[in-house]
C-alpha cells in the first residue's frame, strides 16, 4: 500500500452538535519527522448513541472531549479501521489467545476511574514500548482529560485483573450499532497475554452478543509496529480518501 497519498479529510456531518472547532498541529506520535494536523471538534453536548454511530461512520476518532480526523498535508499513513462483526473470522491463533486470557483473567466493567494505580500501569506501558517520552510522563489531570473525560453518552472501562491484581485497562466507547476501542494499555510484565490482542477479540465478542454491527479498532498505520498489528483481524475495513475500503 502507498504510503504518501492525497490529503485524507473525514467530512463531519452536519448533523453533529459542534460548538466549537480548534486546531491542532503538532509532531506525529506515530513517525517520526512527520508532522501531524489533527483538527479538533468540541460537541456542545454529549452525543446519542446514534450521533456516536453517524462520528464513526464517517472516518472521525475520539480523544477527550474532542472529536478529530486526519488532515495532514503530506502524509496520510493513519487509517481508522472497522471489523464487522457478523464477518469476522476466528482464526485458531485467534481462539488461542481468548482462551488463554480467559483462564488467566477477570473482566470487570463500568465508567473510567482516575487514580494512581491506572497511572501507573499507563505510564509504564507508554514507557517500555516507545509510545512516548521517557521524561515526559503524564499526570492524574493528563490522564483524566485523555482517558476519563468524554463527549458520549456512554464510554466504559474494561479492566483487566489476575486475582486482585489489576494488569491492564481498556477505554471503549459504545454506539447503538457500533463500539470503538479508544485507548488499551497494560503492564508489560504480562505481555505474554497479549492484551492488546485479547482485548480487541472481547470488544469484538460483546458486540456480537450484544447485537452490533462495527467494532471500529483505532488507526491502523502500517509503519508503526505497535498499531500495524490491528491488520490481523480480518475482514476489516479502513478509511481511505474519504470511504471506506474493504481488506480481507
Amino acid at each position: 500500500m502507498a504510503q504518501s497519498r492525497t490529503q485524507d479529510v473525514s467530512r463531519f456531518p452536519g448533523s453533529l452538535p459542534i460548538a466549537d472547532s480548534i486546531s491542532n498541529v503538532h509532531d506525529c506520535s506515530y513517525l517520526k519527522n512527520r508532522i501531524a494536523n489533527l483538527p479538533l471538534k468540541l460537541p456542545s453536548r454529549l452525543l446519542t448513541l446514534d450521533e456516536f454511530d453517524q462520528a464513526m461512520a464517517s472516518g472521525i476518532r475520539r480523544s477527550g472531549v474532542f472529536l478529530y480526523h486526519t488532515a495532514c498535508h503530506e502524509c496520510s499513513a493513519c487509517e481508522p479501521s472497522r471489523v464487522d462483526v457478523r464477518k469476522f473470522v476466528w482464526r485458531d491463533s485467534f481462539q488461542r489467545v481468548l482462551k488463554r486470557g480467559d483462564r488467566s483473567l477477570s473482566i470487570r466493567a463500568g465508567r473510567p476511574i482516575v487514580d494512581e494505580l491506572r497511572l501507573n500501569i499507563f505510564n509504564l506501558h507508554r514507557t517500555q514500548r516507545g509510545l512516548g517520552d521517557p521524561d515526559s510522563q503524564y499526570r492524574i489531570d493528563d490522564y483524566e482529560s485523555f482517558l476519563v473525560d468524554t463527549c458520549l453518552a456512554q464510554t466504559m472501562e474494561l479492566s483487566f485483573w489476575i486475582s486482585d491484581v489489576l494488569v491492564g485497562i481498556a477505554i471503549v466507547d459504545c454506539g447503538r450499532s457500533s463500539i470503538s476501542a479508544v485507548y488499551t494499555f497494560f503492564d508489560p510484565i504480562h505481555s505474554k497475554l497479549s492484551l492488546g490482542s485479547y482485548s480487541i477479540l472481547k470488544q469484538i465478542e460483546y458486540a456480537r452478543d450484544s447485537g452490533k454491527q462495527y467494532a471500529y479498532l483505532g488507526m491502523v498505520v502500517m509503519e508503526n509496529r505497535h498499531l500495524n498489528y490491528k491488520t490481523r483481524f480480518m475482514p476489516q475495513e479502513r478509511w481511505i480518501q474519504g470511504k471506506w475500503v474493504a481488506f480481507t
